[in-house]
């Protein structure tokens, strides 16, 4: 965001409000993929995963969005615009053609995430922000697990 660009130039955290920023698009994400999975999906063990991702990512976009008012960080208060891309594609979808296009997302989403939220807590220059990323990588593990079992039952 260009926000943070101005504030942050001179501060070493330039890197790690960029993070932020990329975390907190793709949480919105995971929410509105997941109330939308409420409404399109056919199977109830999607359902059940989507209402887990609605539950922790709103609870993480929260904690987030605390962190990063503290460090003077500004986080977007809409997703982006490819994020908005891939909600459409899939908002198009219904039942089990839904199922499939939402789980793989879910496996290939997550499995950046923990790439993501790895590097952070390992390279941050922030130490709340690290603490924090490396506090998420076991729940995004856990979700990365989950998404990978669903998708072998709805298969």
């Amino acid at each position: 965001m260009d926000q943070n660009e101005k504030k942050l130039d001179s501060t070493n955290i330039k890197s790690d409000a960029e993070w932020a920023v990329k975390a907190a698009d793709g949480g919105m994400l995971e929410v509105q993929l997941g109330k939308l999975a409420a409404a399109n999906a056919s199977s109830s063990k999607v359902k059940e995963f989507a209402k887990m991702m609605v539950d922790d990512h709103t609870k993480a976009n929260e904690e987030l969005m605390a962190a990063a008012k503290a460090k003077n960080i500004s986080l977007p208060a809409a997703i982006s615009e490819k994020c908005q891309k891939k909600y459409d594609e899939l908002s198009a979808k219904k039942g089990a053609e839904f199922d499939k296009a939402y789980i793989d997302f879910m496996v290939d989403d997550h499995g950046e995430d923990v790439d993501h939220f790895k590097k952070e807590a390992e390279n941050g220059n922030d130490a709340d922000l690290k603490k924090w990323a490396a506090e998420k990588l076991p729940v995004l593990q856990h979700h990365l697990d989950m998404a990978k079992s669903t998708k072998e039952t709805i298969k």
